[in-house]
């Protein structure tokens, strides 16, 4: 068990999108975070107290939580004394970067001289099957995005929150570190094999009550040539029975691709249903959830009445202004 409460380690993050790991936290379980460690040049800031080491210790915290989500999932060089120092200070490290702490000797030897734990969450511990395409019991809805870190875990979080305050069955199955981290179980998808990646989601959401939701954790994009195979992994391993498509209209680009702009709401919604309804038929689009951190109030409620004109769709931004609207679609399927 990773043990808690956190101090967020933001390192040299460009930009906020980049600290997107510790800002979920900070979001979704804010009794966790303590502060926020920023190395200099850092462009992100979760609003916490900015901490030493020794100060987080101080306060309590217990592990220092690498919340940077940068391309590759490397452990950037110019971390290392900061790692270091945090396991010297007493602090155990976590991690959800494909470059595993426990690879790193630097970081084993003072680890083990300092009788510290180092926690990969990215690492699967199951021997997963290989998909089967076999219908399961219960329900599952499934978020697909025009782009990777667009909302599509804030969006089943809300709607995991909104269901249950409504006494409806529901799980979130979190399929990323930042979920696993938040939860604290899961499968890190895109560090399965390629093979066994539809499998693991069906592993993920077996047999359940006919009337139970299974809010699986959407990931990457079917328009971005980087991440795409992850969410057909969702895809057709989740078998959903609707899917809520997810959008941050601001973006002049896909995320780490200036050549690729985003695709259109309507593209996504024909390119995700038929391949969804390869693995289940009846499965519908029942609503949109629209990321509008960077707009204002009034510009983001024009959009999402917009929307919802233009697609026929209740469209909302779920953790700004509530996931009720999600949450009757699907009460009413």
């Amino acid at each position: 068990m990773i043990k808690t409460p956190y101090l967020l380690f933001l390192g040299d993050a460009p930009d906020q999108l980049a600290a997107k790991v510790a800002q979920g936290i900070c979001d979704w379980r804010p009794e966790h975070a303590v502060g926020q460690y920023r190395m200099p040049g850092c462009k992100a800031d979760l609003g916490l107290p900015d901490m030493t080491l020794a100060e987080a210790r101080a306060a309590g915290a217990r592990t220092l939580v690498i919340g940077v989500a940068n391309r590759g999932g490397v452990i950037g060089q110019e971390w290392k004394k900061v790692l270091v120092a945090a396991l010297e200070e007493g602090l155990d490290l976590a991690s959800g970067l494909h470059n595993l702490l426990r690879d790193e000797p630097d970081l084993v030897a003072v680890a083990e001289a300092t009788g510290r734990a180092l926690h990969d969450v990215r690492v699967p511990e199951v021997d997963y099957p290989i998909a089967n395409g076999v219908k399961r019991r219960g329900r599952r809805v499934l978020a697909v995005g025009t782009d990777c870190s667009v909302g599509k875990m804030y969006t089943g979080l809300a709607l995991d929150a909104g269901m249950r305050a409504r006494g409806m069955k529901s799980t979130f199955r979190a399929t990323g570190q930042t979920g696993i981290l938040i939860t604290g179980d899961g499968v890190p998808l895109d560090a399965v094999v390629a093979d066994f990646m539809a499998g693991s989601v069906e592993w993920l959401t077996p047999d359940n009550d006919d009337d139970h939701w299974d809010v699986i954790e959407g990931q990457g994009s079917l328009f971005h040539v980087s991440y795409s195979g992850v969410t057909m992994a969702l895809i057709h391993g989740g078998q959903p029975d609707a899917l809520i498509l997810c959008h941050e209209p601001t973006r002049e680009h896909m995320r780490g691709l200036p050549g690729y702009g985003l695709p259109s709401l309507e593209a996504l919604r024909d390119m995700a249903l038929p391949l969804a309804r390869v693995a289940n038929p009846a499965c519908r689009v029942v609503g949109v959830s629209v990321n509008t951190r960077d707009m204002d109030e009034g510009t983001a409620r024009r959009y999402l009445t917009e929307t919802e004109e233009r697609l026929g769709l209740p469209a909302t931004d779920p953790f700004r202004f509530g996931a009720d609207k999600l949450v009757d679609a699907l009460a009413a399927m």
